[in-house]
C-alpha cells in the first residue's frame, strides 16, 4: 500500500523537484500539499505549487492549502544573495504553466489538522519550509504530532553552522519560535539537517545523463528548472552543480536504508543576537535528559542519484 504524504514547502528549484519526484513515486500517495511563507511569500508558494502539480497531472491530484504569510528575507551580507536570483523570479526557475483560481482556499494549517484527523497515524509530513504551518496546526488540532505517522523536518545543524545567518540554517531562522515549539514537542519526528542535506549536488553531466530517458512531464520540470539552477549556481555561487536539500529529506522517508541517524536531545535558540535560530543539541549523555528527535547524521549520496534516476527513468 502506498505511503500517504503530505509536503509543507515554500518551494524554490530544489523543493519543486522534491515535490515532482514525490508524486512521481508509485510508493507514495501524495495526499496534500500545503505552502507556506519562507525563502518567498505564501502566494508564490501557493501558485508554485499549483504549477508543478498542474505541469505532472497525477493521476490523484493532492489538495492544496494556501498561504498569506509574508516571505522570511535573510540578514544582509556581502555574500547574501536574494532567492529570485538563484530560483527565478518566481521560484522554478523557467517553468510558467497556466493555472486556474482555486475555488475553494483552504488554509494550510487548517488542512494539515484535517488530514490527520481524517487519517490518524497513518500519515507522514515532510516540511521543506520553515515550521510555522505545523504550529498553526497544533492550535487547531493539539494531538496533530502525536496523530502524524511520522514528521520529517528538513532543517537545523548540528555541526556545520548555517546558512540565513553563521549559526542558524534557514528554515529554522525563519520562524524561531516554531521550530523549538515542533522540534520540542512530543512525537516522532526526524531532522534532516545541512551537514546532511546539503551533501547533494546535481552537476551538469549528472542532468545531461537523464536526457536520453525520453519525454514525460517530469522531464520537462527537470527542463525548465534544473538548467536555469545550474546556471545560477555557477554565475553566483561560483559552483558546478545544485545543491537539492529537498530530494535528500524526500528520501529519508522513501529510502530509509541510505541513512544513518541518531537519536538526540535538540532546542532552538531563540534570544541569541547572533544566534536566533540556532539547533542546539545537547550530547552530554546525562541520564536524566532524554532525547527527543532522531537526526539523520549520514547518507548514500550515489543511492540518492540512483532514486532519482530511477523515477525519472519510470516517470518516461
Amino acid at each position: 500500500m502506498a505511503e500517504k504524504l503530505i509536503i509543507d514547502a515554500d518551494p524554490g528549484i530544489g523543493a519543486a523537484i522534491a515535490i515532482a519526484l514525490a508524486l512521481c513515486d508509485p510508493t507514495l500517495e501524495v495526499v496534500a500539499l500545503t505552502a507556506t511563507g519562507g525563502r518567498f511569500p505564501g502566494p508564490i508558494a501557493t501558485r508554485n505549487l499549483q504549477c508543478v502539480t498542474a505541469l505532472l497531472d497525477p493521476n490523484l491530484w493532492p489538495r492544496l492549502g494556501v498561504s498569506d504569510r509574508p516571505g522570511v528575507p535573510v540578514p544582509e551580507t556581502p555574500n547574501s544573495l536574494p532567492p529570485p536570483l538563484l530560483d527565478g523570479e518566481h521560484g522554478i526557475g523557467e517553468c510558467n504553466v497556466p493555472i486556474s483560481d482555486l475555488h475553494q482556499r483552504h488554509p494550510s494549517p487548517r488542512l494539515l489538522a484535517e488530514l490527520v484527523r481524517a487519517h490518524p497515524h497513518q500519515v507522514t509530513l515532510l516540511t521543506l519550509g520553515p515550521l510555522t504551518n505545523v504550529e498553526l496546526a497544533l492550535e487547531v488540532h493539539p494531538d496533530f504530532l502525536q496523530q502524524l505517522k511520522s514528521l520529517v523536518v528538513l532543517g537545523g545543524s548540528v555541526g556545520a553552522g548555517g546558512d540565513a545567518t553563521a549559526a542558524a540554517e534557514f528554515n529554522c531562522f525563519a520562524d524561531a519560535d516554531a521550530a523549538r515549539t515542533v522540534l520540542t514537542h512530543p512525537g516522532t519526528k526526524s531532522l534532516v539537517p545541512l551537514d546532511v542535506s546539503r551533501q547533494l549536488m546535481v552537476s551538469f553531466d549528472q542532468y545531461q545523463r537523464w536526457e536520453p530517458f525520453g519525454v514525460s512531464r517530469l522531464r520537462q520540470l527537470l527542463e525548465w528548472t534544473l538548467p536555469f539552477a545550474l546556471r545560477a549556481s555557477r554565475q553566483h555561487l561560483g559552483l558546478e552543480g545544485v545543491r537539492l536539500p529537498g530530494v535528500v529529506a524526500l528520501c529519508a522517508i522513501t529510502q530509509p536504508q541510505l541513512f544513518q541517524r541518531e537519536p538526540m536531545c535538540v532546542d532552538v535558540e531563540l534570544s541569541g543576537e547572533l544566534t536566533r535560530g540556532m539547533t542546539v543539541f545537547d550530547r552530554r549523555g546525562i541520564a536524566k535528559w532524554q532525547t527527543n528527535i532522531e537526526v539523520v547524521t549520514g547518507v548514500d549520496i550515489q543511492g540518492v542519484l540512483d532514486y532519482m534516476t530511477r523515477i525519472i527513468r519510470t516517470a518516461v
